[in-house]
């Protein structure tokens, strides 16, 4: 059947097409132009990002991320297993063993608490993934990477501006990566950003960037030539792409705004269930700020999911289930250490996303609402 409310809606601001005649008009369509210098100066300037560097997507910003972290075959990486497959991936590239962490009971975020007795000798990094946007408890996971000398790459691709106790998400870690996939808050098609926190970091994630060579410094006259010396990929986007993202970023305030109406009216709508032990709702801790990136709800069961998914399909809406917990997955179950992941088990088999996009008006929100409420009254 045809819905009447999709799940996600790419919202055009405007100035996109614009600001993509500007960058052909300008003559230089690759990468690190005038766009690209304007959104890294934005970023820097807005969060207080010590670098940035605009990517191809935020799988690429975590590639890079595990390629500055140095990772090797037999080095050990936590990541949450209730997590979309790049967060895992760019380090399994490099040869890394995945250690899942499990989610807590009331959040998907990973369960910090568990994270001391899955460090080894070999551990080598730890990767939070702020889902939903939503923080995940960093003090004490930054404490113990403190503690075990250990890596922390924050998967923030759900998490733009987002904060950990009035920090912006991104800025905590050694290094972070952003996404600006058409289901995200801003976009640009595709697109993601790499944050290099650590000093230690900057020239080498430029170097990376630019395919293993030392062009960026050349074309600011800081050395004679350039030369290919260190390993990386294109990694950069075009200026096209850059000059979507800046006209999106021009707009952050009133999109982040309209955003948030939505997450309340449907919070509203559905606290009275939530109340009664029907279902659960997005919980933001007193440490998080919520930026609205998406809003679900929590089953109490696989066949309650599929029963509202498709009631909500009769009446014109459509809403989705997330992830597959990854350590049951079919390239890594053979390889996980056989720990069981209760919670990743059930966010994957009763967490429901709802339709989340600009353009959809409040009386809209409300309906969908009313007929979740429906599904569970009668």
């Amino acid at each position: 059947m045809a819905y009447t409310v999709q799940f996600n809606k790419p919202f055009i601001v405007g100035k996109e097409l614009e600001y993509i005649r500007e960058a052909v008009d300008l003559g230089k369509l690759t990468g690190d132009g005038h766009f690209t210098r304007l959104c890294h100066r934005y970023f820097q300037e807005r969060y207080g990002f010590a670098k940035c560097l605009l990517t191809t997507s935020c799988t690429d910003a975590l590639e890079m991320s595990a390629l500055l972290a140095c990772i090797s075959p037999g080095d050990e990486v936590i990541v949450p297993s209730y997590t979309f497959v790049s967060t895992a991936n760019a380090f399994v590239l490099r040869g890394a063993n995945i250690i899942f962490a499990d989610s807590l009971p009331d959040q998907p975020n990973l369960d910090v608490s568990q994270l001391e007795a899955l460090v080894t000798p070999r551990t080598k990094a730890i990767v939070p993934v702020h889902y939903a946007g939503v923080a995940v408890d960093m003090d004490p996971l930054l404490a113990l990477a403190l503690k075990h000398q250990l890596l922390v790459v924050e998967d923030a691709a759900q998490a733009i501006e987002s904060r950990y106790k009035g920090k912006p998400l991104g800025g905590l870690g050694h290094f972070a990566a952003f996404s600006f996939h058409e289901t995200k808050n801003i976009i640009s098609g595709e697109g993601g950003m790499l944050v290099v926190n650590d000093p230690s970091g900057t020239d080498r994630a430029e170097i990376l960037w630019e395919k293993g060579t030392n062009r960026a410094a050349f074309f600011r006259g800081e050395t004679d030539k350039y030369n290919w010396v260190d390993i990386g990929s294109s990694f950069l986007p075009s200026e096209l792409t850059a000059a979507f993202l800046w006209a999106q970023l021009e707009h952050l305030e009133q999109i982040q705004a309209k955003r948030l109406a939505i997450w309340n009216t449907y919070f509203e709508g559905l606290r009275e269930l939530e109340q009664q032990g029907r279902v659960a709702l997005p919980r933001i801790p007193e440490y998080a700020s919520n930026n609205a990136h998406m809003f679900y709800l929590v089953t109490e069961s696989l066949e309650q999911r599929t029963a509202l998914i498709e009631a909500l399909k009769e009446a014109g809406y459509r809403a989705v289930f997330h992830y597959q917990a990854l350590h049951e997955s079919p390239f890594y179950r053979n390889r996980h250490d056989g720990r069981e992941l209760p919670q990743a088990m059930r966010y994957s088999d009763c967490l429901l996303r709802l339709p989340m996009y600009y353009e959809l008006d409040l009386d809209t929100v409300q309906r969908i609402a009313a007929c979740v409420r429906k599904f569970y009254y009668g």
